[in-house]
C-alpha cells in the first residue's frame, strides 16, 4: 500500500478494495474504514458541526497524525463518508416503463441516509464526487434517466438538481431538528403558530400570504420532497428534441 495518503486515497478511487489476509496485530490497526465509522459515530451523536480530524481521533483513542497516515484532510474524510452512505444504496435494473417512480426510489433513499446523520448532507455539496460508491449511485442514476428516454445532457443537469435539491432538503430538516434541541427552540415555530401568523399579516400588504396561509404551511412527511422531486422528472421529458 502507498505509503502517502494522497496516493492512498487516489488507489481507493482506481480500484474496488480487494480483499487482504490481516495478520494478527496486538492492537486494532486504524484503517480508512475505522476512520469512517468513527466519523460517523460523532455525526450520528453531536451533529456534522462537530466533525473534526482531532473529534476522530479522540474516538480511536489515537493522535490526529495517525489519521493523516490515511487521509489527506477533512475534505477527504467528506469523501468517505459520502461514499460509505452511497454503499448503503440500492439501485434497481434501469426500467423504461417504471423509471420515474425508480428515480424517487433512489433519491428517498439517500434521503434517509442523510437524515440519519445530521448535518451530513452539507459535506456532499458544492463537492466534486471522486468516490467508487459515490460514481455507482450517480451512474446508475444516469442509467436511469436514460432509460426513460431523456437526452444525456438533460438528465446530466437533472442529475445535478436533484443531488442538490436532496442534500438541501436534508440539510435543512437536521438544521431544524438540532434547533429544536437547543435552549432557544422557540424560534422553531410550529405549523399552526405559523399558520396564525401568517393568517394575521396586514391584509393591504400580504393579501396574498394571508390569504393562502393554509396552502403555504400545509404538507405533512416528506410530501414536499416528493412534491419537488416529481415537479423536476416529470417536467425533464419537455426537453426531447431540445438543445440547453
Amino acid at each position: 500500500m502507498p505509503a502517502d495518503p494522497r496516493q492512498r486515497r487516489a488507489a481507493r478511487h482506481a480500484q474496488l478494495p480487494a480483499d487482504s489476509a490481516p495478520t494478527a496485530p496486538r492492537k486494532t490497526p486504524i484503517t480508512a474504514d475505522r476512520i469512517t465509522d468513527a466519523a460517523l459515530q460523532v455525526v450520528a451523536a453531536e451533529g456534522y458541526d462537530a466533525l473534526t480530524i482531532r473529534r476522530v481521533a479522540a474516538v480511536l483513542g489515537t493522535g490526529p497524525s495517525s489519521l493523516y497516515a490515511h487521509i489527506v484532510n477533512k475534505d477527504d474524510l467528506d469523501d468517505l463518508l459520502i461514499g460509505r452512505l452511497c454503499a448503503e444504496i440500492e439501485l434497481p435494473e434501469p426500467d423504461p416503463a417504471t423509471w420515474r417512480r425508480q428515480i424517487l426510489d433512489v433519491y428517498a433513499q439517500i434521503r434517509d441516509q442523510y437524515l440519519k446523520y445530521p448535518g451530513i448532507s452539507r459535506a456532499a455539496l458544492a463537492t466534486v464526487p471522486t468516490h467508487l460508491e459515490t460514481l455507482r449511485v450517480s451512474e446508475g442514476i444516469l442509467a436511469i434517466l436514460l432509460a426513460g428516454g431523456i437526452e444525456p445532457q438533460t438528465a446530466a443537469w437533472a442529475l445535478d438538481a436533484l443531488t442538490l435539491y436532496t442534500g438541501a432538503y436534508a440539510l435543512e430538516h437536521s438544521l431544524v431538528r438540532q434547533r429544536r434541541q437547543r435552549h432557544d427552540h422557540d424560534w422553531v415555530l410550529g405549523r399552526e403558530e405559523l399558520l396564525g401568523r401568517l393568517s394575521a399579516l396586514p391584509a393591504d400588504r400580504f393579501p396574498h400570504t394571508r390569504r393562502h396561509a393554509a396552502e403555504l404551511t400545509s404538507g405533512t412527511g416528506h410530501d414536499r420532497f416528493d412534491f419537488t422531486l416529481s415537479l423536476i422528472i416529470d417536467n425533464l421529458t419537455a426537453h426531447r428534441g431540445a438543445s440547453i
